[in-house]
Order: C-alpha cells, then sequence, then structure tokens
C-alpha cells in the first residue's frame, strides 16, 4: 500500500512525467536496450530520490527492466506530490508526501525498504543510514546500490573509514557526466529559476555571496555573473578560492561578505555556513538560500533565536524581523531551494545522471562477487558511453585519435 497524499492528482503527475520523459533521450535509449534484455528481472531495487518527474522516469526504467521496485523521497520539502499520485497510478508503490514530518519521512523510507531490497539508489545517504544503523535486518539480501549526491558521498566516506560500510555503494556523483554536467548546469540554472520564481526580484546589480566553489558553487556563479550581478565567494579550500579568484570573483570570508550581500547562497554540503554572527551584520532584506542537500547550512536555529518575530511574506519565503528592525528572508526554510522552492534540474540534465545511476547499477549487480563494502567510482567507459549518448541526442559528433595521436 502506498503512502501519498492524493491519488486525484495522478494526471497532472502523469502529465509531468511524460513531459520530462520527452527530453530524456539517453534515459529512452537505455530504456528501450534494457526493456528487452531486462538486467534486473526480479530484482527488487528501493529508490530514495527528490520525488519528481525526471526520477520518476528512473523508476520506470528500472521497473521496465525487470525489477521489484518502490520509491520514497530524499527531502519531506521536495516531493511533488502529484508525480507521487501519477507514479503510483503507473504501477510504481510510492511513500513520499510533501511536508511530512521527520517522523513520517523515516517512516517513508522505512515502509519503501520493507521488501528488503537487494539493489538501492540513495540520494544523501538515508538508506544506507537505516539498513546499517536502525534496520540492519533489512539489509539481510543487499548486494549493493548508489550514490547520488556529495553530502551522501561524504556520509559514505565517513561511514567506511569508521569500518561501517555494510556493502559496495558506487559514487555516481562523481562521474564526469554527472558532476560536469547536473553539479555545474544543472544547479546553476535551477536555483536561480527557483529563487527569481520565489521572490521575483531582479538579480542584476545586487551583490550575491556563495558559500562553496565547487562544482554547484561555480555554477550558481556563473549564471549569477551573466544575470548581472556582482559575486564574492568565500571558501574554505585555499586551492577551490584561488580558482574563484582567477576566474574574476571577489573571494573573502563570509565574516567580511556578510554586510555586502544581497543574495546568500550555500552550496557546502556543511554545517552552520552561515550563523548568528553574519545574520547580525546583514543588510535589511537579505535573502537566504541553501543548495546544498540538507537544511543545516544556513542556521535556521540562530536566525529564530536572534528574531523577535517571524512570518511568511510570500510562498516560500519567511521574514525574521531583527531587533534592530532589519528583516532577514529566508526561502523555502533553508533546504534545498531549487527542489523545495522550484522544479529542480531541466530533464536534459538529469537524463545524463539517471542514465549513469542505471548503467552503474547494472555493473554492480555483474560485478557484485568481486566488490566487497566500499565506495567506488563510476568506470571511465559507463561514463562516456553515457556522454557519447547525449552527443548523439544533440546530434553532435567528434574527432577520434588517430594511431599516431
Amino acid at each position: 500500500m502506498s503512502i501519498i497524499k492524493d491519488p486525484r492528482l495522478a494526471k497532472h503527475g502523469i502529465q509531468k512525467i511524460e513531459w520530462a520523459r520527452t527530453f530524456m533521450p539517453a534515459l529512452n535509449e537505455i530504456r528501450r536496450v534494457f526493456s528487452a534484455l531486462r538486467p534486473f528481472e526480479g530484482r527488487r531495487i528501493t529508490l530514495s530520490v527528490h520525488m519528481e518527474a525526471k526520477t520518476a522516469n528512473l523508476a520506470l526504467a528500472l521497473r521496465e527492466a525487470g525489477a521489484d521496485v518502490r520509491a520514497t523521497g530524499c527531502n519531506p520539502s521536495s516531493t511533488q506530490d502529484d508525480v507521487a499520485a501519477g507514479l503510483c497510478e503507473l504501477g510504481v508503490p510510492v511513500y513520499a508526501v510533501c511536508g511530512a514530518t521527520e517522523k513520517e519521512y523515516t517512516d517513508h523510507l522505512t515502509h519503501a525498504l520493507s521488501f528488503s531490497p537487494e539493489l538501492i539508489i540513495d540520494d544523501g545517504g538515508d538508506l544506507i543510514s537505516i539498513l546499517s544503523d536502525s534496520r540492519p535486518d533489512l539489509a539481510r539480501c543487499l548486494i549493493g546500490g548508489c550514490e547520488e549526491t556529495t553530502t551522501g558521498i561524504h556520509r559514505l566516506m565517513a561511514r567506511s573509514r569508521a569500518g561501517g560500510l555494510i556493502c559496495p555503494m558506487m559514487n555516481v556523483n562523481g562521474a564526469k557526466s554527472k558532476r560536469y554536467y547536473d553539479n555545474k548546469y544543472g544547479t546553476g540554472q535551477s536555483v536561480w529559476t527557483a529563487i527569481m520564481q520565489t521572490t521575483n526580484l531582479t538579480v542584476q546589480g545586487k551583490t550575491v555571496v556563495t558559500a562553496g566553489y565547487g562544482y554547484c558553487g561555480k555554477g550558481i556563479t556563473m549564471r549569477a555573473r551573466g544575470l548581472g550581478a556582482d559575486v564574492i565567494v568565500t571558501e574554505v579550500d585555499p586551492f577551490k578560492a584561488l580558482e574563484a579568484y582567477n576566474d574574476g570573483f571577489r573571494v573573502m570570508t563570509m565574516e567580511e561578505a556578510a554586510p555586502l550581500g544581497d543574495y546568500f547562497i550555500t552550496a557546502t554540503g556543511c554545517r552552520d555556513v552561515i550563523t548568528a554572527e553574519h545574520f547580525m551584520k546583514m543588510k535589511d532584506n537579505a535573502f537566504l538560500a541553501n543548495a546544498g542537500h540538507f537544511n543545516v547550512e544556513v542556521s535556521v536555529g540562530d536566525l529564530e533565536r536572534l528574531c523577535i518575530k517571524h512570518r511568511p511574506l510570500r510562498d516560500g519565503i519567511e521574514g525574521y524581523t531583527m531587533r534592530d528592525g532589519r528583516t532577514l528572508n529566508l526561502l523555502a526554510e533553508g533546504r534545498l531551494v531549487n527542489l523545495a522552492a522550484g522544479n529542480g534540474h531541466p530533464a536534459e540534465i538529469m537524463d545524463m545522471s539517471f542514465s549513469v545511476q542505471m548503467l552503474a547499477l547494472r555493473y554492480l549487480l555483474e560485478h557484485r562477487d568481486e566488490l566487497p563494502p566500499g565506495v567506488y567510482d563510476v568506470p571511465e567507459d559507463i561514463d562516456s558511453e553515457v556522454a557519447m549518448m547525449r552527443l548523439r541526442a544533440a546530434g553532435l559528433s567528434i574527432d577520434k585519435l588517430t594511431e599516431k595521436q
């Protein structure tokens, strides 16, 4: 029995799923091949993903490849209830409701794991945490899985170093076909689409402070510059800080940037990036947004302690009034802004990421006897295959090296 908000939303959800499918040619190519080969025949697979139209297509592709699939969310604020209903209507059990409490969210994850999956697709590391810590009984058939995000990989690596990783996990986030395009171009577009849609305000002439200059941060700063903003980068890594400087951005500490910014966007995967000491220095009506997986980068607790009141100012914006009369505007409760306040990455971008997921999961299944618990890079040939699929879909061709070259 699925757990969704309202089955009556299914028609609209299916429309969104079908629209996204039209613009996912690489995944559709794999879908056609795998529906004939059925490499996941009879395999139980649980997905913990942002429950929206592109991920619904991943779930359907796995089912058409023979798998018994269950799907759940990976962030209570990013679930699109119509897509959850649509995916359920199309025959995939779904356990996801937008705005679920922490307990409800954990229950949804556990329901999705209750048939003891053999393979998992994780986005942020919550599935592997449950299987390792609170419900190891559900991991008795687990072969391994894939992880989609930087945050999830950090959690997996920490678990691996501590000797607590229970299965092999593929680092899909590290694949070139994922991080070069999903992290950079997908994040760059979807974050600004969500911010502009939510605020209905201009970006040109404003000062944008981006915390973090990894691939996600690069995408955010690149698009901010293109929109006409003055961009400041904050970093903890000296090499990334130098890279940002050489790319033409101002680099400074968050303490120095706090009084200068109009928009603050975190993209670090770390907690407490923006805290009380920074809030105290910010301009009136500064905007705070998070582009990291978890809602811990902007310290909402500090905001609540510092303010004299807070109230909704607009859909997706909570205004916090400070004692000196300033208002600080928090977008999407500090959750992943491009999904909690938007529709996430474009379908063409996620096409590449989910194609890597499909091929990496097949690789894991085929090589399961050779892979002890650990975090593994996606093989180069899989990565290249996905890139070539996208080139073909775009009608592009490239040169080949000669023997002499």
